[in-house]
């Protein structure tokens, strides 16, 4: 098992992408700074999908960039003491094993040998994606950023990709909506909201359960300080024209400014919206007439349809 594994959670709209740009270094923080090992290597998906004529199978195999290199320089390389140390360095990347685990990663993402051997050119975006994802997950970079990973993924893929990542030897950050990726894989949870990021360690399971507790307890602080600083409050009111109080009231005045108030944690709020009703539509609604559905053309899922 790798390092600790971090996942940013919150609503749509609280800054999660606005977050992931500044770790990838798209933008600047505000404030403060993120930093990094100066020699750790970070990878994340781009946002467009690729393009081309060159093969599933050797987008994956060109995304470690170090074992292209090596290779390409070992076939022209002459000095015996130089490609002794460049057969050295591919064998300590496991650069010979590479087809293999680029084939195996592939086909875990739901592409068969015929699949992988096609151009990028004749894949649906979607599927492209899904080869953008399988190359950085064969590049492994010591710092792993997925944003919604199993977004192009089926149920099958998604399954096969939390397996693979519970066992991924970096860094790990995710940001997901999936329940089951969450509790699968990771096992911490940055909370951000309200432009702060709190720590929940374990899955989402877990982090929903500390969450409620943590709220209850703010909540149960701040009911108990309302009412110190009430009771505080009609005592100074009372006392402070006495006399004979007036020390006292003085006191309870001067532990009231020192008080540091106590702020409950904002809940997220519910999203509703309503749907307006459709005015009734005579049937049918729809006709098929020997219908065929699929993904590519010539081999339909579903066909003669009706």
């Amino acid at each position: 098992r790798g390092l600790a594994r971090a996942v940013a959670a919150d609503q749509s709209g609280a800054g999660k992408s606005t977050l992931v740009k500044a770790i990838i270094g798209e933008i600047e923080p505000d404030e403060g700074e993120i930093e990094m090992p100066r020699r750790a290597r970070l990878g994340y998906i781009a946002q467009e999908a690729p393009s081309g004529t060159t093969s599933a199978f050797d987008t994956v195999l060109e995304a470690d960039t170090e074992r292209a290199t090596l290779l390409a320089e070992s076939e022209t390389c002459t000095e015996p003491h130089r490609l002794g140390d460049i057969h050295d360095r591919l064998l300590a990347i496991d650069a010979y094993t590479a087809p293999a685990r680029a084939a195996r990663i592939l086909l875990g993402l739901g592409f068969d040998e015929a699949m992988q051997a096609r151009p990028l050119d004749s894949f649906s975006g979607g599927w492209k994606m899904r080869v953008v994802l399988a190359a950085l997950l064969f590049s492994q970079p010591d710092v792993l950023l997925l944003d919604e990973p199993s977004n192009h993924l089926d149920l099958e893929a998604t399954l096969w990709l939390e397996n693979f990542l519970r066992s991924y030897p970096g860094t790990l950050i995710v940001i997901s909506h999936e329940r089951d990726l969450l509790n699968n894989v990771v096992d911490t949870i940055v909370h951000l909201s309200g432009g702060k990021l709190t720590l929940y360690a374990g899955g989402y399971d877990s982090f929903e359960r500390q969450r409620a507790e943590r709220m209850a307890q703010a909540a149960s602080a701040k009911a108990a300080q309302d009412a110190q600083r009430a009771k505080l409050e009609d005592y100074v009111r009372r006392n402070s024209a006495r006399a004979s109080t007036a020390k006292q009231a003085q006191s309870r005045a001067k532990m009231l400014a020192r008080m540091q108030p106590v702020t409950a944690m904002i809940e997220d709020p519910p999203l509703s919206f309503n749907s307006p009703d459709p005015a009734e539509l005579r049937p049918p609604l729809i006709t098929l007439d020997q219908t065929a559905v699929g993904y590519e053309e010539g081999k339909p899922m579903y066909s003669a349809l009706i």
